[in-house]
């Protein structure tokens, strides 16, 4: 498996690098050294743990759906002439912005500071890896 420095795990898990000491240090994520001394976790292991710590935030609008990529978010920005509008979401660390009528702006009430539910549901979900890394 690849082995991801400190600072790289801390960043993907949105947490300090202290975080990740701690959590190593307390034996709920293991580590190694690399090559070069430097401490290194298991990738198999953080992806594990990130998937065991992923606590979505409560969907107020108590709704079923099939799509299980809900997003609860605050508005940050609405751009919106008579016909189209642009809603942007900030999600935790995850930016997303819509494409809708501006009557469903009106009709949804959106505004800054509103809370929202972004939902998708996508046929196509592209997947890139960085650069060296695959």
């Amino acid at each position: 498996m690849v082995q991801i420095r400190i600072s790289e795990a801390a960043r993907f898990l949105g947490v300090s690098d202290d975080t990740v000491r701690r959590w190593i240090d307390g034996g709920v994520l293991g580590s190694t050294k690399d090559t070069a001394g430097r401490s290194v976790v298991d990738s198999l292991e953080l992806a594990t743990l990130a998937h065991r710590n992923a606590v979505l935030p409560g969907d107020p609008s108590d709704i079923g759906r099939s799509a299980r990529n809900r997003f609860v978010g605050i508005v940050t920005d609405v751009l919106q002439d008579t016909v189209m509008a642009q809603v942007e979401v900030q999600c935790g660390p995850h930016r997303v912005v819509s494409l809708m009528s501006s009557e469903a702006v009106r009709d949804l009430g959106l505004e800054k500071g509103s809370i929202a539910i972004a939902v998708v549901k996508a046929t196509t979900v592209i997947i890139e890896t960085p650069a060296g890394k695959a």
